[in-house]
């Protein structure tokens, strides 16, 4: 499993022209599922996302998690995050979960970081749709975690 985190000051997503999922102030985070991945590795991968510490404290360190700052999270699936390019051009995208597998971890991990954090804003994209992402990095900050 791997994440693509940006630190946004706002983030939203549209499908065919109308806004599916925004937030604010929080974490954009563009998720990929590898072919081996289980359900196993989403609790782990929420918890670590949550306490993320990429959020400034008074002293200007990062040192506070979306938790903390009262952040939202934009979830948004993107199997491209295993394409290869070992040869040629063209990515090879065959580490990717197929998309029955890749759409239940989405959906789960989705419930999953709601469970761990209720009160936390959780919006999402659409599995599968071509979707359109507009946001502000604010830092810019975008930290990649993997998972297995």
């Amino acid at each position: 499993m791997r994440l693509l985190v940006q630190r946004v000051a706002q983030a939203s997503v549209r499908v065919e022209g109308q806004i599916v999922g925004a937030i604010e102030k929080g974490l954009l985070v563009l998720v990929g599922f590898h072919v081996q991945d289980t359900q196993a590795v989403l609790p782990k991968a929420a918890h670590k996302l949550l306490n993320l510490r990429i959020f400034e404290d008074e002293a200007g360190k990062m040192n506070r998690s979306v938790l903390e700052v009262g952040g939202g999270l934009l979830v948004v699936s993107q199997f491209t995050l295993y394409g290869k390019l070992e040869k040629g051009f063209r990515p090879s995208f065959v580490e990717a979960a197929a998309a029955p597998l890749a759409k239940a971890l989405y959906e789960d991990f989705v419930e999953e970081l709601r469970k761990q954090a209720p009160k936390l804003p959780v919006a999402t994209g659409i599995f599968g749709a071509f979707m359109e992402i507009q946001l502000v990095n604010y830092g810019p900050v975008t930290i990649q975690l993997e998972f297995s």
